[in-house]
C-alpha cells in the first residue's frame, strides 16, 4: 500500500517511470494534507477561552476534518487501483469476437472507474475547503497561515481530481455519462475556486 510507504518511498515510485501512482493519486494526498491541518486548526481552537465561542464549531469541524483526511488517504490507494483496472482490460485476450466484446466492455467499465475515482476526490476536497470557509473568524489566529495552506492544499486536490476526470472522459463512449460527468465538475471547480480565494483573501488581509 502506497500510504504505508515513507515519504521518500512514495516520492521515489511517484517519479518513476511507472504511470500510477500519478496525477489522482497526488491529489488526494494533498487533500489529505489540507484536511489534516484543518484537524490542527480546530485542535488549536479547542479549550482556549478567548475562542469560548467557538468551541462547538472547532469540535464539529475537527471530526469532519478527520474523516475527510481518512477518506482521502484511502483514495491515494484506490486511484491508483482505478488506473491498474484499465491497464488491467487492456490486457484482456481478443482472440475471438466475444473475446473482443468482453474486453471492451471490461475497458469501458476501467475507464469510467477511473473517472469516478478522481471525482470522488474532488468532491471530498471540496468539502474540505466548505470547512476551512466555515472556520474565519472563529478559529485561533496563530494558525492563520496554517488554515490558509490547508484551503490552497484542499482547492490543489480537487483541481487535480478534476483533471483526472476529464482526461479519460474521451475514451467514454457513453455520451450521457460523459456530459454529466463535465456538468458535475465545473460545479465543482466553480464552487471550490470562490471558496479558495474567499480563504485566501481573508488570510492575506490579516497577515499583517
Amino acid at each position: 500500500m502506497l500510504v504505508k510507504s515513507t515519504l521518500e518511498e512514495f516520492n521515489q515510485i511517484l517519479g518513476s517511470s511507472s504511470p500510477a501512482p500519478g496525477g489522482g493519486s497526488v491529489a488526494a494526498l494533498s487533500g489529505a494534507l489540507a484536511a489534516n491541518l484543518v484537524s490542527m486548526v480546530c485542535n488549536l481552537t479547542i479549550g482556549k477561552e478567548e475562542y469560548k465561542d467557538s468551541q462547538a464549531l472547532a469540535k464539529e469541524s475537527l471530526a469532519k476534518a478527520q474523516a475527510l483526511a481518512s477518506g482521502l488517504l484511502a483514495r491515494v490507494d484506490l486511484d491508483t487501483q482505478a488506473f491498474n483496472g484499465v491497464m488491467a482490460a487492456f490486457k484482456l485476450p481478443k482472440s475471438t469476437e466475444e473475446e473482443k466484446l468482453i474486453r471492451g466492455e471490461g475497458i469501458q467499465a476501467g475507464y469510467k472507474e477511473a473517472v469516478y475515482s478522481p471525482l470522488g476526490i474532488g468532491m471530498e476536497c471540496l468539502e474540505v475547503l466548505r470547512l476551512a470557509r466555515s472556520l474565519l473568524g472563529k478559529f485561533n489566529t496563530n494558525a492563520l497561515s496554517d488554515l490558509g495552506v490547508a484551503a490552497q492544499q484542499a482547492l490543489a486536490g480537487l483541481e487535480g481530481g478534476v483533471m483526472n476526470v476529464k482526461i479519460n472522459l474521451p475514451s467514454i463512449k457513453d455520451q450521457e455519462f460523459t456530459k454529466e460527468m463535465r456538468l458535475k465538475v465545473a460545479a465543482l471547480l466553480e464552487e471550490g475556486r470562490v471558496l479558495g480565494n474567499m480563504v485566501y483573501q481573508y488570510v492575506q488581509e490579516n497577515l499583517g
